[in-house]
């Protein structure tokens, strides 16, 4: 018996084993929805921007590893799903997108809504194609899967509208060879990378995502090198807990102990990363790096010994080669790791201090809040270190670009099973809620939180509702500083007065609440604790809205005598003009 185009697809995608499809309805998709509708096992999430639904269906893609699916109907419906896709690129991240069309025989005539996402997908996308016969569909669908989970990247799918119902004249269903290849580097690359490390006096490891897979080997290979381990925003999910090498993040997020340990050190072993800052890696150095693409090595920094292949397996070969030595480490003198671990002890117990919500009512709290919190608010860092202690031991935490993300990485640990996204490549807004969306929807009874900043919750607020539509009890937590808190800091940093970054926020638990979610506000820091005890044990979604201070300021790991000047100068145009302007802040 023939199937239609939408059947053959739908089929396929339950057969794949993807569980939701993330899309705003409309007519070019309706054959595609219906047959969703009759599908067991597969769920339509209707969300309330496309945008949002291509950051769910990311999400599923890089908790899983495996394909997230969304749709945009015609037009501007497949132009919405643009910025989470280009998250999905950026990330790595397996996503086919099924985008609609005008009717085949109105292609290229200026149809209305007729817009050609072969062009507009040209850049973010690894395949993307339009389906013109019905008899296309089998051998289509396949290289777009294969493409984007070989290629972990995005594939667009465009199917006209007239085409969905079209019956194949060939029942042939799509086939898929999905069964990944483990790459190794060549034998005499990972010779040459051990003699390096073998007469290396520190090593520090970077280790990146792409190491994720391989956490008892690289634990290995740390104590073997005797070496500090620092770790990109991307894998502090895998690496954080319970690890005796790890020194946290470096980067304008970073800590002083992390970039000690890459100052201090003569070889820098980069392991699985891409780390794109070039400012932060300190000059003359040597460095190897592993990756699974060639076009990834010395692309940020000059490197000695490159090696291509999967971490895992490279880091294997590698110990096969390195100089044994009798005791732990190999007999190699462990003060580099040590004095990297007691920075970064120190750095954290400091911190500590910052998160204790009694902090601002001693000597020195009341000294720092008359300079920076006259109006008392809540401190982020009381904020974030309460949620650390609250969550779950495998909560699945989102965090928005900016503020929020400072918070998360310094506050938050990864320890037990938690898992960690974000859009920490694209650096878009709005992608915590959307995101906790999506893995909330893979596992209902796991807990998922969302650090929102309030400029990112409300650029795609409407898809609160999608979360009371579908009963996902995503817990959001908003730092609602009132203010788009990280280009307020740059701004700063460079000797600018703050401009444009004030935000006129309502009540974001009021809002909730008349959306039919539960809402908690609050503005007193002895009532934090509390209050995310109350919010991670009620039933269903519930908006934490958290009045926190919006000067708080995240040192930098290295912060220079610039960044203090430019601060400076500044705080004095911003008194200047907030004492000479009837509307200044």
């Amino acid at each position: 018996m023939a199937r239609t185009v939408a059947r053959v697809i739908v089929d396929a995608l339950s057969e794949l084993g993807v569980r939701q499809v993330f899309g705003v309805v409309g007519d070019a998709l309706n054959p595609l929805t219906d047959a969703i509708r009759t599908t067991e096992g597969l769920e339509w999430v209707g969300c309330r921007h496309e945008e949002a639904a291509a950051f769910a269906a990311s999400a599923q893609s890089q908790l899983t590893g495996t394909l997230g699916v969304c749709m945009g109907t015609v037009g501007p419906g497949s132009v919405h799903l643009l910025n989470g896709l280009y998250d999905a690129a950026k990330s790595h991240a397996p996503v086919l997108a099924i985008a609609g069309q005008v009717p085949l025989a109105e292609l290229g005539s200026d149809y209305f809504q007729e817009v050609d996402n072969d062009a507009l997908f040209s850049d973010v996308a690894a395949f993307r194609a339009t389906i013109t016969s019905p008899d296309q569909l089998p051998q289509m669908l396949e290289t777009a899967v294969r493409q984007a989970l070989g290629r972990k990247g995005v594939a667009v799918l465009t199917v006209p509208g007239d085409l969905g119902e079209r019956e194949l004249t060939a029942d042939r269903p799509p086939r898929f060879s999905l069964t990944p290849a483990v790459s190794r580097p060549e034998e005499s690359a990972v010779r040459r990378a051990a003699e390096i490390l073998d007469r290396s006096e520190r090593v520090t490891l970077l280790v990146g995502e792409g190491a994720r897979a391989a956490r008892e080997d690289v634990l290995t290979l740390a104590d073997r090198l005797a070496a500090p381990m620092v770790l990109t925003l991307k894998a502090k999910a895998g690496y954080e807990g319970d690890n005796p090498f790890q020194v946290g993040q470096t980067g304008l997020i970073g800590n002083p102990a992390a970039a000690s340990a890459l100052q201090d050190a003569d070889t820098i072993l980069l392991l699985g990363t891409d780390f794109p800052y070039r400012d932060w890696y300190p000059e003359g150095r040597t460095v190897i790096q592993v990756d699974t693409e060639a076009t990834h090595i010395g692309r940020r920094v000059p490197v000695e010994a490159g090696l291509v292949g999967d971490a895992g397996a490279t880091v294997r070969d590698l110990l096969g080669h390195l100089a044994a030595g009798p005791g732990p480490g190999g007999g190699r003198d462990r003060s580099h790791v040590e004095k990297a671990r007691e920075r970064f002890d120190r750095w954290r117990a400091g911190q500590a201090r910052l998160a204790d919500p009694s902090h601002d009512k001693g000597l020195i709290g009341r000294v720092r809040s008359a300079l920076d919190n006259r109006g008392h608010d809540i401190r982020p860092e009381a904020l974030a270190a309460a949620v650390d202690r609250v969550a779950a031991e495998d909560a699945v935490f989102t965090s928005d670009t900016g503020m929020a993300t400072v918070w998360l990485s310094r506050f938050v640990e990864m320890r037990g099973e938690r898992c960690l996204i974000g859009s920490y490549n694209l650096g878009s807004m709005a992608n915590a809620m959307p995101q906790a969306l999506g893995a909330q929807c893979l596992d209902r009874e796991r807990q998922v939180v969302a650090f929102c900043g309030d400029g990112g919750l409300s650029m795609l607020l409407g898809d609160l509702m999608t979360l009371k539509t579908y009963r996902l009890p995503v817990k959001l937590v908003v730092f609602d500083n009132r203010r788009l808190g990280m280009v307020k800091l740059e701004q700063e940093q460079a000797g600018l007065p703050e401009f444009g970054t004030v935000l006129d926020n309502p009540d974001f638990a009021a809002v909730a609440e008349a959306m039919g979610i539960t809402g908690i506000r609050v503005t007193d820091p002895a009532d934090v604790e509390p209050a995310v005890r109350r919010a991670f044990r009620s039933p269903g979604p519930v908006l934490l809205d958290v009045l926190t201070n919006p000067d708080e300021i995240a040192v930098p790991a290295k912060p220079t005598v610039e960044q203090g000047w430019g601060f400076a100068v500044a705080k004095v145009k911003e008194v200047v003009r907030s004492h000479g302007e009837p509307n200044g802040t």
